[in-house]
């Protein structure tokens, strides 16, 4: 049996003895894939989109991985002084991956920035910081946390995407966000909420396994709720490899 190849995007990263660029991922993301079946690989950023769909086209799955926020020029969101880390180049990349994914039903779960990219780059918008959502919580556990540490429930919709990946109606999550969705984008679904009111996680229902959740399942290989949920994505992606 051929396992499934999984693309996860990455980040730029930088040494602090030089201008020395690196594409970075969390190990985390890679044993997550590993643990449920799948096949991970790295997806640079700098490809022409012509290279990017030729990687694409070979991919069985994709994961969006969590990093700094979305250039908030994509969704009219002005400035805020908690903005870090906006790449333009990785937001191309991206939105570029969940707009092909989504026309082709081929499996997507965006993790942390993966949701909200999925937000933005489908015609939803952000908030730029959760202070700016009235009575929200403290979502930023970091850095002083442990990104195990489970921040809060969350309510997950009857007969969802979401609910038949984890088997749970609510179960605890890590959280180590900043901004979330505001305006959900017109094909999104919300799916899970914390007990503030933030959105947790979004899903397109007219599609195969299109799914976001603001939390790091991948951070969390004690829960049954975060290995069950990559065990069902790498199995939808295992159905594409397999021909059924």
């Amino acid at each position: 049996m051929s396992l499934p190849l999984i693309g996860i995007t990455t980040y730029r990263g930088q040494t602090d003895d030089g201008p020395k660029d690196f594409f970075c991922l969390s190990e985390a993301y890679v044993r997550a894939v590993q643990r449920a079946g799948g096949l991970p690989v790295m997806i640079p950023l700098g490809l022409s989109e012509e290279a990017l769909q030729h990687l694409y086209s070979r991919l069985d799955g994709l994961i969006l991985s969590g990093g700094g926020d979305v250039d908030p020029e994509a969704f009219g969101g002005g400035a805020h002084e908690t903005l870090f880390g906006v790449d333009p180049d990785r937001d191309r990349v991206e939105f570029n991956l969940v707009r092909w994914a989504v026309a082709e039903d081929k499996p997507l779960l965006g993790i942390c920035r993966g949701i909200q990219v999925m937000n933005v780059a489908l015609g939803g918008s952000l908030y730029l910081d959760t202070s700016q959502i009235g009575g929200a919580r403290k979502h930023a556990y970091f850095p002083n946390y442990r990104r195990e540490y489970l921040a809060h429930p969350v309510a997950v919709e009857e007969e969802s995407l979401l609910a038949r990946s984890v088997g749970a109606p609510i179960f605890k999550v890590n959280s180590l966000h900043h901004q979330a969705i505001r305006q959900p984008a017109p094909s999104l679904r919300v799916v899970a909420r914390s007990p503030d009111g933030v959105i947790e996680a979004v899903e397109r229902p007219d599609l195969t396994f299109a799914l976001g959740v603001q939390w790091h399942p991948e951070c969390l290989p004690r829960s049954r709720a975060a290995r069950q949920l990559f065990h069902t994505f790498v199995q939808h992606t295992r159905s594409r490899t397999d021909g059924s």
